[in-house]
């Protein structure tokens, strides 16, 4: 509804609004109701298009408080740590809820700006107060995390103990960090727990996840990956590079801006920069939704040694075949580089393509709308424009737009197997999230200004008091 809002389509928008007005949230048939999806889809978009149309329409606000009470009934465990795949039903029918004992960091983690909205115009702390024990328990245990300052991408909620050891700004644990310096502005920066939480975070992900990849290019580059951390030793890293960790860049921006921290936009450029580069180095111009490169440099904090990074095909060879060795072992003769290079369709710099698709993603799109607004540099524009430009030639159908199941493969609108490379499918984010931020690139700069909204991890921009 808010991106019918933002883009001037009221009528649209009002046909939405009458058909918000007869929805009731105690009929479905959910067995389980995952609290994280509809609180930051659901609960994110009311709120946002009551924000947006200035509350010009009461009942968006009205059906915000009655799904913010059916969410807040998660919370009603014995350690208030909310259950995050709810058997709602259940709980209706008075039966007790706990807090699961495996839990994913980015469920639990990534309710604090639409719980601390609703309060906010409601004038109801109980929705505020609900979330911030879930902070409070969050700060209390991030020093004490086998990689102080990151939370491993699942905890037990139950009993409140992080020993799980795989950390990643990447998929179940990215919005959990995404909104410390978005939770610290909705609130105005009264609150400094947020920007102390953010701080340690991304201190710790610039010694650990943050690498240098081996690739032919001369700019900089920095990809977000994945440590496991082990009992004798320092953390290891899997250079995994996934679609889902480009939000980084502009989490890194906003962070930079918001506390001062001129140093990190640097590291916001090189972060958006790299996703920039996977998108142009595959014949689709579409980035894979996992890869691997070889790391050059692990973290940033370091000294570099430029000669590190300096582009040379038999190291890319050795990466790769040291990628496969272990599968390799059980074969009398290993394939050569040249042939996983073939055979994998591997471009200069990845050493595999793990998942090959293009789902429509908008977390590339999202940095570059966030940097090309913070710097005003037109080179962020362009490349904006240049990405949708390759995202619609490839995804385009007579209908709509489609995934793509492998970026390996040419996708112009005359490549043969174009048809039979696209997926009949269209997720919801590519209407929340990827248009509206390709379309806010070039939008003027008052039109969700990100001085006065804050968008939420589904771009649901929310207004800051």
């Amino acid at each position: 509804m808010d991106t019918l809002w933002i883009m001037g389509m009221k009528k649209d928008f009002e046909e939405c609004v009458k058909m918000v007005e007869k929805i009731d949230f105690t009929m479905n048939g959910l067995v389980v109701l995952n609290v994280f999806e509809t609180t930051i889809r659901y609960l994110g978009g009311l709120l946002a298009a009551y924000d947006l149309s200035e509350g010009q329409y009461p009942t968006l606000l009205s059906k915000a408080i009655e799904l913010g009470d059916i969410l807040y009934s998660a919370f009603d465990t014995p350690n208030r740590m909310p259950v995050m795949r709810w058997e709602w039903q259940k709980t209706a029918n008075g039966a007790p809820i706990e807090a699961a004992e495996s839990t994913l960091i980015a469920e639990i983690g990534s309710l604090g700006l639409e719980f601390t909205r609703i309060s906010q115009l409601t004038k109801d702390p109980k929705y505020f107060d609900a979330i911030q024990r879930v902070y409070d328990e969050l700060e209390k245990a991030q020093p004490t995390t086998a990689i102080p300052g990151l939370w491993p991408i699942i905890l037990d909620a139950k009993a409140l103990t992080f020993t799980f050891n795989l950390f990643t700004l990447g998929g179940m644990a990215d919005s959990a960090f995404e909104y410390l310096p978005k939770q610290y502005l909705l609130v105005s920066g009264r609150k400094d727990q947020y920007k102390n939480m953010y701080e340690s975070a991304i201190e710790a992900a610039k010694n650990h996840l943050f690498f240098r990849p081996l690739v032919p290019t001369e700019k900089p580059l920095l990809f977000s990956g994945t440590a496991k951390a082990i009992l004798d030793g320092p953390p290891v890293l899997d250079p995994q590079g996934q679609h889902l960790t480009c939000f980084a860049g502009g989490m890194v921006a906003l962070g930079a801006k918001a506390f001062d921290r001129r140093e990190d936009l640097e590291i916001a450029r090189q972060l958006t920069e790299a996703c920039m580069w996977a998108y142009e180095s595959l014949p689709s111009g579409l980035m894979p939704e996992v890869f691997h490169t070889l790391p050059c440099q692990t973290g940033v904090s370091k000294p570099e040694d430029p000669t590190q990074c300096v582009w040379n095909i038999e190291k890319w060879h050795k990466g790769i075949t040291d990628k496969f060795a272990e599968t390799d072992a059980k074969v009398a003769e290993p394939p050569s580089a040249e042939t996983y290079v073939k055979g994998k369709g591997l471009p200069p710099g990845f050493i595999d393509v793990d998942d090959a698709r293009y789902i429509l993603r908008p977390e590339a799109m999202e940095s570059l709308f966030i940097l090309y607004r913070l710097t005003g540099e037109q080179s962020f524009a362009d490349s904006a424009w240049k990405m949708f430009s390759s995202i619609v030639n490839a995804t385009e159908t007579d209908i709509a737009h489609a995934g793509v199941k492998d970026v390996r493969k040419p996708m112009s609108k005359d490549s043969p197997d174009r048809q039979a490379n696209l997926d009949d499918r269209m997720e919801s984010f590519w209407t929340a999230e990827t248009l509206k931020y390709a379309y806010l690139a070039f939008e003027e700069p008052g039109v969700v200004d990100l001085g006065q909204w804050v968008l939420n991890t589904e771009a649901h921009p929310l207004k800051i008091e």
